[in-house]
């Protein structure tokens, strides 16, 4: 693993934050890189609501429990729309 030095020190936040990403499989690790990334460089402000950021993560518990709709929900989803 490459050793990197950093110039400016970081919170304890942002270090428990990135020592628990270590852990995570490569595609979450990979999506918190682009999270970050698009935080540095973005000169825009965005952020999602405190339910927002609620709702990500129940999502995100749920996909991790394999709790997907099945093809039938989905074809009764896109019919119902026209689709």
């Amino acid at each position: 693993m490459p050793i990197f030095a950093y110039n400016m020190p970081m919170t304890k936040l942002l270090e428990k934050g990135i020592e628990a990403v270590r852990s995570l499989p490569a595609d979450r690790q990979d999506m918190a890189g682009e999270l970050l990334l698009g935080l540095a460089t973005s000169q825009q402000q965005y952020g999602l609501t405190p339910e927002q950021i609620e709702d990500v993560k129940l999502a995100m518990a749920e996909a991790d429990r394999g709790e997907f709709a099945s093809d039938e929900d989905m074809t009764k989803a896109w019919k119902k729309f026209g689709l």
